[in-house]
């Protein structure tokens, strides 16, 4: 009997709660610009837009998950919360939605909540634990500490709950070395997924002040591209999931109002993955041979081995007088394997 396994896609439907309840004004965050959100969304606002995103995600072969972003969701009264996860329990119990993850800071975690957040079936809680280094987070004026971080997160975890801990790169005082410790430190506590963001100068923050002051210099965008390269390859062979690279490009970041400076860029993460092969691709330069080469890679790495706006293939047609890259489903992971064809004359 021949049985088919389709493989279940991933969807997320973001409701996006700005700044609520969140006690600390961090140096770089204005959550209304960033999430393009301006007021918490109503009981009605979080119904339509869980039944419109709904309508466009196809019922088999679906895995979704409600998600609370954008504000410190266990800072809220627990009556609060409670409304909250509420609204969207009968999408769970229809099986529509399989879960609930959320995203709050590590001084806002506590027994009474995690044992509230596991009754209405919360799956995954999300920690802006942004660095593991103390000088870092008192520069960035957090509120909390490294053993903030792993003190919640050994609650979360023990409680039975998917840990993700965000990482945020090129803060005041932050440097490579220090995003390394805190990668291998967020690998050691035991989250299983993370997001890398590279800081942004916001506007109407108190980073915008420090910029325009000389007091603080955001990354370049080919030095995020760089450490995020570096973190992400550390994350990826420790099996840790990173969710996203960069920023959600919301309209304001997009237009330019809202950002002042910063590594900002709508394909971050494609401008990640073509740099990792690029440095894969490279060693096909030193071969003593030109002429044609086809190179054939996994089918999701096609655009990346390709580069953003071709990168990688220009670079090769430095040296080869055709370069053709092939989807094999036959390779997995970032293998690739090429063939040369020599003219002779």
């Amino acid at each position: 009997m021949l049985q088919i396994f389709m493989k279940q896609k991933h969807f997320n439907i973001p409701l996006f709660i700005p700044e609520l309840a969140c006690p600390f004004q961090c140096i770089y965050c204005n959550q209304k610009k960033i999430s393009g959100r301006l007021k918490v969304p109503s009981a009605e606002e979080i119904n339509k837009i869980v039944e419109e995103h709904l309508r466009t995600i196809p019922e088999k072969c679906s895995r979704v998950e409600l998600a609370f972003f954008g504000g410190n969701f266990t800072g809220l009264q627990l009556n609060e919360q409670e409304a909250f996860l509420k609204l969207v329990q009968r999408h769970i119990k229809t099986g529509r939605i399989s879960g609930i993850r959320l995203s709050t800071r590590p001084d806002y975690i506590n027994e009474e909540v995690l044992k509230l957040l596991k009754r209405y079936n919360v799956k995954t809680i999300e920690l802006g634990a942004q660095s593991m280094d103390d000088g870092v987070l008192k520069l960035s004026k957090r509120g909390h500490t490294v053993r903030d971080t792993e003190t919640a997160s050994a609650m979360i975890l023990r409680a039975g709950f998917s840990l993700g801990l965000q990482i945020m790169i090129g803060l005041p005082g932050d440097t490579l070395e220090k995003s390394v410790f805190t990668a291998e430190k967020i690998i050691e506590i035991g989250a299983d997924n993370t997001r890398i963001y590279p800081a942004l100068v916001i506007k109407d923050t108190k980073m915008e002040k420090m910029y325009k002051e000389g007091k603080y210099q955001p990354l370049t965008l080919k030095e995020a591209v760089k450490w995020s390269k570096k973190l992400l390859l550390i994350f990826e062979k420790a099996n840790v999931k990173v969710i996203r690279l960069g920023l959600h490009p919301s309209e304001g970041l997009l237009s330019g109002e809202e950002l002042v400076a910063g590594p900002f860029h709508p394909s971050f993460r494609e401008l990640v993955l073509t740099e990792i092969w690029n440095d894969l691709l490279k060693p096909l330069l030193d071969s003593e041979k030109s002429g044609e080469i086809e190179i054939h890679v996994p089918p999701g790495q096609l655009n990346y081995a390709i580069g953003y706006e071709g990168r990688n293939k220009k670079m090769l047609l430095g040296k080869y007088q055709q370069v053709k890259f092939c989807s094999d489903q036959e390779l997995t992971g970032r293998e690739y394997k090429f063939r040369l064809f020599v003219s002779f004359s």
